[in-house]
């Protein structure tokens, strides 16, 4: 068997059938099998998906567990010399699955080729490839400070113009041997940064790569994760950030982590104060249209709930209670 395609699926069924029909229809050359790991769906996934695609192996976790223990299930069943993460929320349009296969095969300096992901319409769909850069958003600055941030964290500069930082985990191709050199993924992480930091780990036994040729749609399903009511100062999901910090802590250590920490703690009373200030100065209630600043509030107190355990890197569940997900409150 040369590729397992390893598909996460929670509530998508649908997604998930139409992802693996692309599979069939422009994947060729290659010989694969399509492990479908089941996060306790409640949409009758099993019923929906084996209805259309008999084929596949299927395995039922029991519980929501995520993206990273999704998968490491998946890879614990997979029969393939080859291992590709696909999202459930992602189609094909040409031979991609076989065009990383081959170069991966071609290329033994490659440990990991990640997916160019596309809108619908083909255009190209914005990813941080690069730790640095990431790690810049993760501030809530005025642009103009973003000079100074970009002084502190300056992009990498690689002979290869392929190579990056930071995987698609919507796309990741690698070999077995090379999971075997590093591990699985960590399943400290419900969901988010887990690819981040298992890619710190694949990177160290060789490069990883995007190339133009291998490209696939991602629709990026909706999600009670995903944030929302993005402002300049609302810009995390609170899951998200909470893995974020976990992988900041992590790979960089505490400084970076306790860092990151003061700064938000501190914004969260400078936002209240700056706005206080406005409304006072324009003579309108001083509490008028504080939203942003209350929803940036209690995503920080949620941050602070796992501040104990993050700083000591306790190992755990990072998944936010759902009474904690302040995107899904405020949506």
């Amino acid at each position: 068997m040369d590729i397992s395609i390893i598909i996460v699926n929670y509530n998508s069924a649908e997604l998930a059938v139409n992802c693996i029909s692309s599979i069939k229809q422009f994947t060729h050359g290659v010989s694969y099998e399509v492990v479908v790991v089941d996060n306790n769906s409640e949409d009758n996934s099993e019923q929906i998906i084996k209805a259309t695609h008999s084929d596949i192996i299927w395995v039922q976790i029991g519980y929501n567990a995520g993206f990273s223990r999704g998968n490491n299930a998946g890879l614990n069943v997979a029969k393939g010399n080859y291992l590709l993460l696909l999202n459930a929320d992602t189609l094909l349009f040409e031979n991609s699955i076989s065009i990383a296969f081959n170069r991966l095969r071609e290329n033994k300096d490659i440990s990991v080729i990640a997916g160019l992901q596309v809108n619908p319409d083909l255009s190209p769909m914005p990813y941080f490839r690069n730790r640095n850069e990431f790690r810049k958003f993760l501030f809530v600055v005025p642009n103009y400070f973003i000079r100074y941030l970009d002084k502190i964290f300056p992009e990498p500069h690689f002979d290869d113009p392929n190579q990056a930082e930071l995987p698609c985990g919507a796309f990741m191709m690698m070999s077995r041997e090379t999971i075997d050199k590093v591990g699985t993924m960590d399943e400290d992480f419900f969901m988010y940064a887990e690819d981040f930091e298992w890619a710190n780990r694949l990177m160290k036994v060789g490069k990883l790569c995007y190339f133009d040729d291998i490209r696939f749609i991602h629709l990026e399903k909706p999600s009670a994760f995903r944030r929302t009511n993005i402002t300049p100062i609302n810009k995390f999901g609170t899951q998200m950030q909470v893995s974020n910090l976990l992988w900041i802590r992590k790979e960089y250590g505490i400084l970076p982590y306790l860092v990151l920490i003061f700064h938000y703690v501190t914004l969260v009373l400078f936002f209240y104060v700056w706005k206080i200030t406005v409304n006072i100065f324009n003579l309108r209630n001083p509490f008028f249209q504080l939203k942003n600043q209350k929803i940036f509030a209690l995503k920080v107190l949620v941050f602070l709930k796992f501040f104990w355990k993050t700083l000591f890197k306790i190992k755990g569940f990072y998944k936010i209670a759902e009474a904690d997900n302040i995107d899904l409150r405020y949506n």
